[in-house]
């Protein structure tokens, strides 16, 4: 019986030294160690992740469910450890990434992560949630996955390939991406490693547009009916209205309220001329108003739009040494070298009915006085009725049969002009010089049967060959000028991007847009902003 009761009291004084270091007990006087307990949470420690908890996560989650691929992915990579829990909770990074999916309409998008009300229990701290930890884990490992695609990817490569874009696109590792993200969130913010430079100098002007829009300085312009025109000298309410909206958009430092077309306001519409496309004169017309006049949420989509063709861009598309870009919308092409604009140049591209395709590919060589192969199409169409009419039409063109086609011989009549730029393309397209320079000054310039026509291609072809000993100037001019056809093969090949941006954003800030010659954007819009894009 002693016994019996020695062993009691053991147990009891045990049972109450335990009870002294249990956390919740008020009789705990080691406060240090009290304080390491009250931070463990074991229910965040632990987060059990493998692929049937994930695939009961997606069965729960249907909304979610095609991301599932992508986060079964972002697991194997960390051999299915969590990603957004540590010992202390819920790391900072989810909460940076919760506030970007909240403003995805800073990055020109208009979408809406499915479970957004799950998500925001999860913040927000609401002890309604319900949320498991690994059902919290693997919800936000979806959102990240919707935030990816929708920031860094863009729409569906079989959506891109329908509308006509086939430059390269980037592939984009969303377990790469998030590491890169988690080892310096402020990338978050602004990563010119996946993201093209132009899209971060869009979404600056889409937040300048906004303001405007909401300030409500978007004011329509109202013409005098009896006038067809204004210059400097005149003076108008029109004019006062038309200062204003350049004071608004940055074409002009400030707005005087004058009716006086003076010196000043011609500053202004110059610099509104040149961002807009248009010939660079002080006269200002009707159509100048009406474009003025366009809405400015119009304004705002299509910065949207632009946004995401920048999305589709790999930005080591521009990191060549050399490389040519052309905008179809702006009639532009540039030369880069090392960074440098070497040469800006007006070019025509296909018409509506020839429209030049959205690719890119490398200039492998030039050729100088070049022959004219003509298409099949254009003999057919052009030539052979004029053959018709006319038995000496080929002679009298300096054209002739060559191996069962027609093909123009090299001089003055050549629309090739005196140098073209070859690389491979499915469209047999090619960049070419052309003898009608006068053309080149003209605003609309959507003239070709899909060739890009350079007024300064001979320009071009100096710098591109500036640094060739085989080929000095004299040799160049020579091959350009002789009348039969000289091929020059490029030691390195050349870049060539031909894209099409309805909107663009110089270094200086300033934006510029151009007509959408092919009505593209539209249908883009249509897409991008629909529920399923991605």
């Amino acid at each position: 019986m002693k016994n019996f009761v020695l062993s009691i009291a053991v147990l009891l004084f045990n049972f109450s030294i335990a009870s002294a270091y249990r956390p919740n007990s008020k009789t705990v006087t080691n406060t240090s160690f009290a304080q390491s307990m009250l931070k463990y949470k074991p229910e965040r420690n632990f987060v059990k992740i493998d692929s049937t908890v994930i695939s009961r996560f997606f069965k729960a989650y249907p909304n979610v469910k095609k991301y599932k691929s992508d986060v079964i992915a972002l697991y194997k990579k960390r051999n299915y450890s969590s990603i957004w829990f540590d010992n202390q909770g819920i790391i900072e990074f989810a909460n940076l990434l919760y506030s970007k999916v909240n403003q995805l309409q800073d990055d020109g998008l208009k979408s809406r992560f499915a479970y957004k009300e799950k998500a925001d229990l999860i913040f927000n701290k609401n002890p309604q949630s319900n949320l498991t930890t690994t059902e919290t884990e693997l919800l936000l490992s979806a959102m990240y996955i919707f935030y990816a695609k929708k920031v860094y990817k863009g729409i569906d490569l079989e959506k891109i390939r329908e509308i006509g874009w086939f430059l390269p696109t980037k592939n984009l590792s969303y377990a790469s991406l998030l590491q890169t993200l988690l080892a310096d969130p402020q990338l978050l913010d602004k990563n010119e490693e996946q993201l093209f430079s132009q899209y971060y100098k869009l979404r600056t002007v889409l937040k300048k547009y906004r303001q405007i829009e909401q300030n409500g300085e978007w004011n329509l312009i109202i013409a005098d009916s009896s006038r067809r025109e204004y210059k400097p000298g005149d003076n108008s309410a029109t004019i006062s209205q038309i200062r204003q909206r350049l004071a608004v958009t940055g074409d002009l430092q400030h707005d005087s309220k004058s009716t006086l077309y003076d010196a000043e306001l011609m500053t202004g519409i110059l610099n509104f001329k040149k961002r807009n496309g248009y010939k660079i004169d002080p006269i200002i017309t009707l159509s100048h108003i009406q474009r003025m006049n366009i809405p400015i949420e119009n304004y705002i989509k299509t910065i949207m739009v632009n946004m995401e063709r920048c999305r589709w861009i790999a930005p080591e598309l521009t990191k060549a040494d050399e490389y040519i870009i052309i905008n179809i919308p702006s009639f532009k092409l540039i030369y880069k070298r090392n960074g440098k604009t070497e040469l800006e140049s007006n070019v025509f591209v296909g018409g509506t009915m020839n429209e030049t395709v959205i690719f890119s590919s490398n200039i492998s060589h030039l050729i100088f006085s070049p022959y004219w192969n003509i298409p099949t199409s254009i003999v057919q169409s052009e030539i052979k009725t004029a053959m018709d009419r006319d038995q000496n039409y080929l002679a009298d063109n300096d054209m002739e049969w060559n191996k069962g086609r027609v093909r123009q011989k090299p001089g003055p009549k050549n629309p090739l002009g005196k140098v073209k730029f070859i690389f491979p393309s499915a469209s047999d397209i090619y960049l070419h010089d052309s003898p009608a320079k006068s053309l080149f000054e003209s605003e609309y310039r959507a003239y070709s049967h899909g060739c890009i026509n350079v007024n300064k291609a001979q320009e071009l072809a100096y710098l591109i060959l500036k640094n060739n000993p085989d080929w000095p100037a004299e040799r160049i001019k020579k091959a350009m000028d002789s009348g039969k056809e000289t091929t020059c093969i490029l030691k390195n090949k050349i870049p060539v991007h031909i894209g099409y941006f309805t909107t663009w954003v110089n270094d200086s800030g300033e934006i510029s847009f151009f007509n959408d010659i092919y009505l593209r954007d539209d249908r883009l819009a249509e897409i991008l902003f629909s529920d399923d894009s991605k």
